[in-house]
């Protein structure tokens, strides 16, 4: 079983630590256990009851009210303020609950209703990136081990793998080609599993590399396929001075090809970028300049 500081908690919920603490002793929502030397910790109960308390009082209830609840009360309550599957942010939350608990049933329920409202383009936009962004900084905090994030990972992966399987490719000479690729140490995959599916959807003809890919791979495909654009994703492994650098050469070993970049990395804004690179802010962006191509 894990153990969590008030700190953690506070990443994870979005409830300030002094006003946890103010509800402990006012309302006994938690109870923390302790150390040989006083200092209180907590349980994957505590989180998830906790959890589950966030997603109410944001929804209005009082904390008067919530901490009269029993836990199957208050799951039931979730459930309840959580049946407009069109909330995104509602959405978001309950799948943090789900991935503590590590309940894959729970967290396919909550993608495949979204789905069925918004479609599976607006799912992914709206819930899975929103989604892995916060579990990426509270990934960074600590909040949260690797496993949660390899456990959820892999199932939003297979979701992707299945809807670009269901993508209907036509043969055509004439169309544009694309190279996507990960640079090698970087291993963040799903966004660019999800620019792989709108590319084909939109017809155009993709080789997919996936992750950590040396440049000499890269060159190799790209003197066999003779691309029109490349497509990658910057999202951890380089730093700042890096990505500059790495953009410089890129451009330089495919001066004949647009290369489009996306990820964490290129969100602040870059100078002096090569001309034939171009930033990606966002999957709408991207969908807009596919339609251009």
């Amino acid at each position: 079983m894990a153990s969590y500081s008030i700190k953690e908690l506070e990443n994870l919920s979005g409830i300030k630590a002094h006003t946890i603490r103010i509800w402990e002793k006012r309302y006994s929502i938690i109870v923390p256990a302790r150390t040989e030397t006083n200092i209180r910790y907590y349980s994957d109960n505590n989180l998830k009851r906790l959890l589950n308390i966030a997603i109410l009082n944001r929804k209005g209830m009082r904390i008067s009210t919530i901490s009269k609840l029993s836990d199957t009360e208050l799951a039931e309550k979730v459930i309840n303020v959580s049946s407009d599957t069109s909330n995104a942010e509602t959405s978001v939350e309950n799948l943090v609950v789900a991935m503590v608990e590590m309940d894959e049933y729970k967290i396919d329920r909550i993608f495949s209703r979204y789905i069925m409202h918004e479609g599976f383009e607006k799912s992914v936009i709206n819930l899975i990136f929103p989604f892995f962004e916060k579990i990426g900084l509270l990934w960074q905090t600590g909040a949260i081990n690797p496993a949660h994030e390899h456990f959820v990972s892999n199932i939003f992966r297979q979701k992707l793998m299945v809807a670009i399987d269901n993508v209907v490719i036509t043969e055509n000479k004439n169309v544009k080609k694309f190279i996507l690729f990960l640079p090698e140490g970087e291993f963040h995959e799903l966004a660019l599993l999800y620019y792989n599916y709108l590319i084909k959807k939109s017809g155009k003809k993709v080789f997919y590399l996936g992750s950590t890919v040396p440049n000499k791979d890269l060159e190799e495909t790209n003197k066999r396929v003779n691309a029109d654009y490349l497509f990658t994703s910057l999202t951890s492994s380089l730093h700042k001075v890096e990505v500059k650098e790495y953009l410089k050469k890129l451009s330089q070993t495919f001066p004949a090809q647009k290369i489009f970049v996306t990820g964490l990395q290129i969100k602040e804004s870059l100078k002096d970028i090569p001309n034939n690179v171009v930033k990606v802010s966002s999957t709408l962006d991207f969908i807009e300049k596919l339609k251009k191509l």
